[in-house]
């Protein structure tokens, strides 16, 4: 990343043995290089081209497949929504008469998942920031409806209007984060009448990328769709073949598609915007503990989804989601980051590659504070989604204590190692000039290269410079305190904020958002029971 230029302080600079101490190495490591958290362009669009991996062999992927379509044949869904019932019906499905459970022919699903599409782009307001999904593109959305929020200063609280706020500034400020991923933070301090409404009133003006609405209910989709379509600048019928808003669907698992899930793939596929089918199987408690069977599960709740959202609408875009891994047997409590969940991960990209479908995974951990736990699991999950293929990344960025709390500074890790992540699939340069035969020629043996012209025409950009990395020796690190990632990460976080720029916005857009919001808020939104 770009560095401060401001001259490190007296405390961060070699100054001369004293009396007793040891003489410090020279060379680079004896002063902070001051990192910030400036953003670059270069990491947006990225590609994953890496040959993927498969943890199960293409027959065990079908045995996957057909004891999948088994659960749906024999066993069935129950679809808690009458008119659901009614679209499986019509569309060939087996409804059971005075019952929510709903059966489905094997080749009805095959016929229906077939008909959508491998690869579609998600519309931002500001083009620049579309996002293509499907093929080998790679797609990361920042932490998703954290009840709690912390960092260190205030400590682990709930939700509110603030951090929400200072968190989707932090997205739109780092361009390795492409999209939102729903509210970062629940901001409970805002009434769940109107609470939607403020929300993505925000997000179409703090941020220019892609959004997320949540399904919890017709009207709060209605609005949503409104808000996005108001965003861009466009009308609804250009909006309906330029996808610019997605919602998750999550199974209520195991077997289950509740009422407001149902109604959100009704109203979102119906008008052409993107539902990602996500099915939560956690193996040993909603899942079978095996984890074959955790994606036996997964495979026939996602496969249910997505054949609903082509009955709503054939070619209507749509993404497989994955997100199988465990729990601790001995407590019950969720584990994310583990082996476990790697091979699920890797796994769920070969189903979603064997039918040719954009594959949604997420970036996991368990910890509950910024410490090695939170970057080891968050790493080996990166480490499979990577190399099983994901596309759309959920949860990228400043998601701990598996999924309650949104972290400030768990946000500046995740963003550093998404870096790393678009680093190293940067295909290697092996030019003639990158060869650099003419370098080896000018030195010889013996010699060295820091100063030949190869060397003084790339240094600035030749390697990636880490946010967090302190890589200063033991001696200058001490006398500055000996600061920690947790402290690196809190200071950058809050640079960042500072360095933030709100995304131009068209006045007459702003003018009918706000007229939309105060409309809807006026005839109060969405009724609740409190």
């Amino acid at each position: 990343m770009s560095e401060i230029t401001t001259p490190p302080s007296p405390a961060e600079t070699d100054a001369g043995p004293t009396s007793g101490e040891r003489r410090r190495r020279s060379g680079g490591r004896g002063g902070e290089r001051v990192r910030s958290g400036l953003t670059r362009t270069k990491y947006r669009n990225l590609v994953n081209t890496i040959d993927k991996t498969s943890i199960l062999s293409p027959e065990a992927i079908e045995d996957i497949h057909s004891a999948s379509l088994i659960v749906l044949e024999e066993i069935g869904m129950d679809i808690i929504l009458p008119e659901a019932r009614e679209r499986m019906k019509t569309a060939g499905a087996d409804v059971t008469p005075g019952s929510n459970r709903v059966r489905f022919d094997r080749g009805l699903i095959e016929e229906l998942i077939a008909s959508a599409p491998s690869s579609f782009t998600m519309h931002a307001r500001n083009p620049q920031r579309n996002v293509s999904i499907g093929g080998n593109n790679l797609v990361f959305a920042q932490v998703a409806s954290a009840p709690f929020v912390a960092d260190r200063e205030g400590g682990r609280r709930a939700g509110n209007q603030e951090d929400f706020r200072k968190l989707i500034k932090l997205a739109q400020h780092y361009d390795i984060i492409h999209t939102t991923g729903g509210y970062p933070v629940e901001p409970i301090d805002i009434h769940a009448s109107v609470r939607h409404l403020d929300c993505l009133s925000d997000l179409v003006k703090l941020t220019d990328k892609v959004f997320h609405c949540y399904s919890l209910g017709a009207q709060r989709n209605l609005d949503a769709l409104e808000i996005a379509r108001i965003g861009r600048g466009i009308s609804m019928k250009q909006m309906t073949t330029e996808p610019s808003l997605f919602t998750v669907i999550n199974s209520s698992s195991p077997l289950r598609l509740d009422g407001p899930m149902l109604q959100g793939i009704i109203e979102m596929s119906s008008r052409g915007q993107v539902v990602i089918m996500t099915p939560f199987t956690l193996a040993g408690a909603m899942a079978p503990v095996t984890i074959a069977g955790a994606l036996v599960q997964q495979n026939a709740e996602a496969l249910c989804g997505i054949a609903f959202t082509q009955m709503v609408r054939r070619g209507a875009p749509v993404m497989y989601g994955g997100f199988t891994s465990n729990v601790d047997m001995k407590t019950g409590a969720p584990a994310f980051g583990t082996p476990e969940y790697m091979k699920a991960v890797i796994a769920g990209g070969q189903l979603a590659r064997r039918y040719g479908i954009p594959y949604r995974t997420s970036n996991t951990n368990a910890a509950n504070t910024l410490d090695a736990q939170a970057a080891y699991e968050s790493a080996m999950s990166l480490w499979a989604l990577t190399q099983g293929g994901g596309n759309f990344i959920l949860h990228s960025a400043g998601w701990t204590e598996g999924g309650l709390t949104a972290s400030f500074e768990k946000f500046i890790l995740d963003v550093d190692m998404l870096q790393m992540v678009a680093e190293f699939l940067t295909p290697l340069d092996v030019s003639a000039d990158a060869l650099a035969l003419d370098a080896v020629r000018d030195v010889g043996p013996g010699g060295h290269y820091f100063g030949t012209p190869h060397t003084l025409a790339r240094y600035e950009t030749a390697f990636y410079s880490p946010i967090l990395s302190d890589w200063r020796n033991f001696e200058t690190w001490t006398e500055a305190g000996r600061p920690t990632t947790y402290d690196h990460a809190n200071r950058i976080y809050k640079e960042a904020l500072a360095n933030y720029q709100q995304p131009a916005l068209d006045p007459a857009i702003e003018e009918e958002l706000d007229s939309f919001v105060a409309k809807r808020k006026t005839e109060g939104g969405v009724a609740t029971d409190f």
